[in-house]
């Protein structure tokens, strides 16, 4: 058995709320659990300090209606183009699109990947999945 460790935590109270009704939905008993399934899910989810291959997605939304970002991403795209399998672009309104990026390859290398697109002006929100 692992050691467990105590510690404290400040959280803004209506986020704390939020997060309770969430784990409460979910059916955690305790918070600690919920807590602990949060770092190890988003630790396991976003690692890429695996020595060796892995396989997953990229997952971001972007406002295209800034047209200097699709020529960016194209670039990177194109500079990543012998980790990334295949790409799906979704229209999700007039302005914002999704796109899902499936990789597999040098787990650094798609860290790079996901570094260099996570930072670009106008992408809403990314997310990483690896196995």
């Amino acid at each position: 058995m692992s050691n467990v460790i105590r510690f404290g935590v400040s959280i803004d109270s209506k986020l704390l709320d939020e997060f309770d009704n969430h784990i409460k939905e979910e059916g955690y008993e305790t918070r600690s659990k919920a807590i602990s399934d949060l770092i190890e899910s988003n630790l396991r989810g976003k690692s890429t300090k695996l020595d060796g291959m892995s396989s997953g997605a990229i997952i971001y939304i972007y406002d295209h209606s800034h047209r200097d970002i699709v020529s960016r991403l194209i670039d990177i795209q194109h500079d990543y183009h012998d980790i990334i399998i295949s790409m799906q672009h979704v229209h999700i309104d007039h302005d914002n699109c999704l796109e899902i990026v499936t990789v597999n390859g040098k787990s650094v290398d798609i860290d790079k990947l996901y570094n260099r697109l996570k930072t670009l002006k106008n992408i809403k929100r990314i997310n990483i999945i690896l196995t």
